[in-house]
């Protein structure tokens, strides 16, 4: 009952920050313009996640003076850097490699203490393999990669808010079924903050996450798979896999869009409308559909991925045959909105 109360105050809270946020920069006039590269064609008001910030990490602080195991000093550290370059950014436009050099501190802060991946499990084949020294390499490159995906992922109406709903739930779940409080109060209060910011966000937007936003959720779901850990080594050994699956459209659609590029000798970072998502905007589907088909496609995954943890020895014949077959309906999908394009 308290857990539900909280969850509830997340929701409203975010809800009327969104709405503050949104009415202090209409007077102000900051507006996110449109330009060439845009998929809106209205000025509209950005920076509405900083209300997913500031919800989600007074939350934080407040759950953790109750319970102190689940306080990591090394996320907030790196969340409130995260948030605070990408702030800044939003306003002033910051370059790259400031950005990056401050996701990568982040990330140094949550590893220093909250450690790094050192075994890495193959759901399937039911074996571990101890990845030493590039263990540390690894969750260092998935932490500052994940923040600059989800970034880029955020192009369109409800598209990281409905990706952060169902990764949020997921690990919620996680949380509750493992027993690590970290996972459910931290996925409870990103999952309830980022449903208030969705109602304000959803076709047509009322106002835009900006980056404050979605560099934040890129690393509080990064930071989930370290966060959420029991010492329970038959489930802590599940987390990474769960981390990249609870989010595997975003990374899938960043991997293909980065290797298209590449071939052709495009820089992955600079500015372009070339994400799966953004295709399918571009073949004349709304922000709605293409939102909701990414939402529907993440929540059925996220199930897959908690079904995995409410047995007592995992088993991923449920993951192993949703996850590619979601993965295939969505190419088939861009396919089908590639012939549309081309005949535009």
């Amino acid at each position: 009952m308290t857990s539900t109360l909280v969850f509830a105050a997340c929701l409203i809270a975010s809800y009327f920050g969104v709405a503050g946020v949104r009415s202090w920069s209409v007077r102000r006039n900051l507006l996110a313009i449109p330009n060439e590269r845009s998929s809106h064609v209205e000025p509209t008001p950005n920076g509405g996640g900083i209300a997913i910030v500031g919800v989600t990490l007074a939350f934080y602080l407040v759950a953790s003076y109750f319970i102190p195991s689940m306080f990591s000093w090394g996320y907030f550290a790196g969340a409130v850097l995260v948030a605070s370059i990408s702030l800044i950014d939003d306003i002033y436009s910051i370059p790259m490699r400031w950005r990056l050099l401050t996701h990568s501190a982040a990330a140094v802060l949550l590893m220093a203490d909250r450690g790094w991946w050192r075994f890495l499990y193959l759901p399937g084949f039911d074996a571990t393999v101890d990845l030493h020294a590039a263990g540390a390499v690894l969750t260092f490159l998935w932490i500052v990669g994940f923040i600059t995906a989800y970034n880029f992922m955020d192009g369109i109406d409800g598209m990281a808010g409905v990706q952060a709903v169902a990764a949020a739930a997921g690990w919620m779940a996680v949380g509750w079924l493992t027993g690590s409080t970290a996972a459910f109060y931290l996925g409870g209060a990103l999952l309830f903050s980022s449903l208030g910011f969705l109602i304000h966000n959803w076709q047509p937007a009322r106002i835009f996450m900006g980056d404050v936003g979605s560099a934040f959720l890129g690393f509080s779901f990064a930071a989930m798979s370290l966060l959420a850990t029991t010492g329970n080594s038959d489930t802590d050994k599940l987390l990474p896999v769960a981390g990249v699956l609870f989010v595997w459209l975003f990374v899938f659609d960043t991997l293909v869009t980065f290797v298209r590029r590449a071939f052709r000798g495009i820089r992955a970072w600079h500015p372009h409308r070339e994400h799966l998502y953004q295709r399918l905007v571009q073949s004349g589907l709304s922000h709605a559909f293409v939102s909701s088909f990414y939402g529907f496609l993440a929540s059925v995954i996220s199930i897959a991925v908690v079904y995995v943890f409410s047995v007592d020895e995992p088993v991923w014949i449920l993951p192993f045959l949703i996850i590619p077959t979601a993965t295939v309906m969505l190419l088939v999908l861009c396919s089908r909105g590639e012939v549309l394009i081309d005949k535009k």
